[in-house]
């Protein structure tokens, strides 16, 4: 196991993200990505975050990580992880340590974690080093059998190079690298996009079974309201940087409070019933300078507008138990 080569605690951690802002430079000024998010992750749950492209999703996760992208530049906030500290704050060589060791990320496209050069099991012993981890069998053991578990052949895979294997192969092992070194809290962004439909199926029970076996804190990154639906226990729903709404799956599911939300669910394909059940969302997601604006960043989209929306921002404010959101017409949705 993996504490042969190093014993870890490996109790859930839970995030709290406190007044979280990210800006991106341009030559006409700062964009902001992100503003103001404040939300808690669980311990040991897996929090999905949705959203359309351009919602600051993919923004914030690198943001929990404190590595966002230049021009991208955090510009407040807090990401407090149990054990670690504050992300945002703690020295260079703890923000170093805790990511891969503690803090996992999973690319959207898995090719961008691996190096095409090198062979899988190379690059696994090349993760342990730069985490100075002391016995590399005992790692490579480990890896074998997280491989095994997503029903892979795991010495051929280790002895491969990225371009010998198939897309969904490719994913299990970004899976694999990110967990490897035994860390209790793994972002997935979007892990299932350029997969097939058996593929897709696959990786998400993979997910499933992994997170229930070792209790990870997993934040899932998606577009997709019925992935998020099928595996997570929370749901925080993201439009132009801003939370919309947030609270327990089935609550969110069963009554959602903001037209953006509905909207969401409303697109959810269905396997049987009239292909028009599923409905677009009418409208394009919002430029960022959106965030710019006074009034709900919704509202040019939303069917439910009155004239207050598009004078004044609603506030991000409880709605019952756990459950948040951010509407002037809350108390009148269907």
């Amino acid at each position: 196991m993996a504490q042969e080569f190093e014993a870890l605690d490996i109790r859930p951690r839970g995030i709290q993200i406190s007044n979280l802002s990210v800006s991106y430079q341009t030559q006409t000024g700062d964009i902001p990505a992100v503003n103001g998010v404040n939300m808690s992750i669980a311990p040991g749950k897996i929090t999905g975050i949705i959203g359309e492209s351009g919602s600051g999703k993919s923004t914030l996760a690198m943001a929990l990580m404190n590595a966002v992208p230049r021009p991208g530049r955090i510009m407040g906030g807090s990401v407090m992880v149990d054990g670690i500290g504050d992300m945002l704050t703690i020295d260079k060589k703890n923000r170093r340590k805790a990511r891969g060791r503690h803090i996992a990320f999973v690319f959207q496209a898995s090719q961008n974690s691996l190096n095409p050069l090198r062979r899988v099991g190379s690059q696994v012993m090349d993760l342990g080093r730069s985490h100075n981890v002391k016995d590399l069998r005992a790692l490579i053991q480990r890896a074998k059998e997280l491989l095994g578990q997503m029903g892979l052949d795991a010495d051929r895979v280790l002895m491969s190079y990225q371009h010998e294997l198939s897309g969904g192969m490719r994913q299990r092992v970004g899976i694999m690298l990110a967990l490897v070194l035994d860390a209790q809290v793994v972002i997935l962004d979007e892990p299932t996009t350029a997969l097939d439909m058996i593929s897709q199926a696959s990786v998400l029970e993979i997910v499933r079974n992994i997170q229930e076996e070792r209790r990870l804190t997993t934040i899932l990154i998606s577009h997709d309201m019925g992935v998020v639906a099928d595996l997570a226990d929370y749901v925080a729903v993201m439009y132009a940087g801003e939370l919309a709404e947030a609270g327990p799956i089935e609550e969110v599911l069963a009554h959602p409070l903001h037209p953006y939300t509905q909207g969401l669910i409303k697109a959810i394909p269905r396997v049987t019933g009239p292909l028009d059940q599923a409905v677009a969302l009418a409208g394009q997601p919002p430029d960022l300078r959106a965030l710019q604006v006074s009034g709900c960043l919704f509202a040019s989209r939303c069917p439910k507008r009155v004239p207050s929306c598009e004078e004044s921002r609603p506030q991000y404010e409880a709605r019952g138990v756990d459950h948040y959101v951010a509407c002037f017409r809350v108390n009148d949705h269907d």
